[in-house]
């Protein structure tokens, strides 16, 4: 990874974007400069398949972030797009533990707790986390500061909604991305995929 180009990120991250142009407040996605996801994944990739919680899993988006303590790396709070992204967001830890901060904010008055919710992960270093139904769509996850202790890396893969899967009405779009991604020629786009 650290043979690519890093461009600054918010929060004191920086990141590599193998992904479509996307300008998430308008809902425009544009194949762009977009040349798929970076050969090294293809092994990744058709390794996570093999596992029955990612079957079927075919991301279209890969984006690595770098942390770092001297830079205050962090990410609030948040849920990730749901108009284009699908139901299963992936992230690979690589080269140090850290821990991911999940959190419920209007509580879980099923269980009796009315006020704000947070549990703590740990994920070790080389590990694997993947967030679907209630972990991605209720519960907000965040990297914390204070939980950055050395250099974090790690590679987040997401997967296409129904909006532009087959049957959706985006569902050529979808196609163009799915087999774009699946070249997995990809290198850096230029333009900030996140804008």
């Amino acid at each position: 990874m650290d043979q690519d180009a890093w461009s600054q990120s918010q929060s004191g991250r920086r990141k590599q974007d193998f992904g479509p142009k996307v300008n998430f407040k308008k809902q425009k996605v544009q194949l762009g400069g977009f040349s798929g996801l970076p050969a090294p994944s293809r092994d990744l990739v058709l390794r996570m398949q093999r596992e029955p919680t990612l079957a079927g899993f075919q991301p279209v988006e890969q984006c690595n972030l770098d942390y770092h303590p001297q830079r205050g790396s962090a990410i609030d709070p948040h849920l990730d797009d749901s108009w284009l992204w699908g139901e299963r967001l992936v992230t690979i830890n690589m080269l140090s533990d850290s821990t991911l901060t999940m959190s419920l904010d209007q509580g879980l008055a099923e269980q009796g707790l009315l006020e704000g919710v947070q549990v703590a992960l740990r994920l070790p270093r080389r590990s694997l986390v993947a967030l679907y139904g209630e972990a991605r769509h209720r519960w907000k996850h965040a990297i914390h500061r204070r939980d950055v202790h050395g250099r974090r890396v790690c590679s987040t893969y997401r997967e296409l909604s129904g909006l532009f899967l087959p049957g959706g009405q985006q569902a050529a779009l979808g196609a163009q991305l799915l087999s774009r991604a699946q070249t997995f020629q990809g290198t850096i786009g230029t333009a900030d995929n996140l804008v």
